[in-house]
């Protein structure tokens, strides 16, 4: 494994990140195929063998299960300053008043519980999950400062907004001498790639780390939902992933991965997800609930497309209606 900065930070972190929606509470939101900790555990010690320093997850996945698992499993397998943790803060926690946004109510409330359930002190990276449409930027923007200052955040990043969002509160930290955000954990993958016109672009220019979520398509690239043929768990529950894939655009491209893959003698998730690291990318984050989900993730570190293949792999795509800021 190799180690990258994220941005222009000094922060090390490994090429790929280990998304942890799929471990806490099974059944949460009726997805069957999260893992509790048990069944988890054995995944977060084969990405800590494997090199992997560095986990994702969220105060709203599983409730804060998700966050209690790394907590329980991570610390007590390797010492904290091997580790880089991230989290987010921003949807549902409960349906009361105050039980979402980014107010700096629930903001500073957040850092807190997200702390308590992770056993850390400091998290390494926290995210803006989603804008939440009402709390004015200033607010969320100063209480974020106010938790980098307190010692209890070591960097910040967003996830998933209209560029024009993000230069416009990258600006306003930049003009307040506030902590600005060094990471864009944005959806990306060969089946969506709008953010290619100005997201990308300007993260690239600005040195903010991309660390795309959904590299897979949330596992459609990988064949969960084959056109002829068996869907998987997951393909036949993740209604996210039928809402945003199955056209018959995706299709053509998952048949053009497939072609690659076959005649490269690897998988079609591995193509899916080389293609994804050759664009730029600092650290895509990844899921894993078997076995060979990781090490086939790792072996895709050494895929290199030619031209040829990526031209191939490109060409199905037409632009298509933005997705993934809800």
């Amino acid at each position: 494994m190799d180690y990258v900065q994220l941005g222009r930070t000094g922060l090390q972190v490994s090429q790929l990140c280990l998304g942890c929606m799929s471990y806490g509470a099974p059944g949460w939101e009726v997805h069957p195929w999260v893992l509790n900790e048990t069944d988890a555990k054995p995944f977060l010690y084969q990405a800590l063998d494997l090199g992997i320093n560095f986990f994702d997850t969220a105060d709203y996945y599983s409730a804060g299960a998700s966050e209690e698992i790394l907590g329980n499993v991570l610390l007590q397998a390797r010492p904290r300053d091997e580790l880089v943790i991230a989290t987010k803060v921003g949807l549902y926690m409960s349906q009361k008043p105050n039980g979402r946004g980014l107010s700096r109510k629930h903001i500073l409330e957040g850092i807190d519980a997200s702390l308590k359930r992770l056993k850390t002190d400091y998290v390494d990276l926290y995210y803006i999950h989603r804008l939440d449409g009402v709390t004015p930027m200033e607010e969320t923007l100063e209480a974020f400062n106010d938790v980098v200052r307190a010692g209890k955040v070591m960097y910040l990043g967003c996830s998933s907004v209209w560029t024009r969002e993000f230069v416009k509160m990258r600006e306003m930290q930049r003009h307040d001498g506030w902590a600005q955000f060094v990471a864009m954990q944005n959806f990306y993958n060969l089946c969506y790639r709008e953010e290619e016109r100005e997201m990308i672009p300007y993260c690239l220019e600005e040195g903010v780390a991309l660390v795309p979520w959904s590299p897979i398509a949330r596992g459609f690239l990988a064949g969960n939902r084959p056109r002829n043929g068996t869907a998987t768990t997951r393909g036949k529950t993740d209604k996210m992933s039928a809402d945003f894939f199955g056209t018959k655009q995706d299709y053509a491209i998952l048949a053009q991965v497939d072609k690659a893959a076959s005649r490269l003698g690897v998988k079609s998730a591995q193509v899916a997800l080389a293609w994804t690291l050759a664009r730029g990318v600092t650290s895509p984050i990844i899921g894993a609930t078997k076995p060979h989900h990781l090490s086939d993730a790792v072996g895709a570190l050494d895929i290199v497309l030619d031209d040829r293949t990526v031209s191939a792999l490109e060409r199905p795509y037409n632009p298509r209606p933005v997705m993934g800021h809800q």
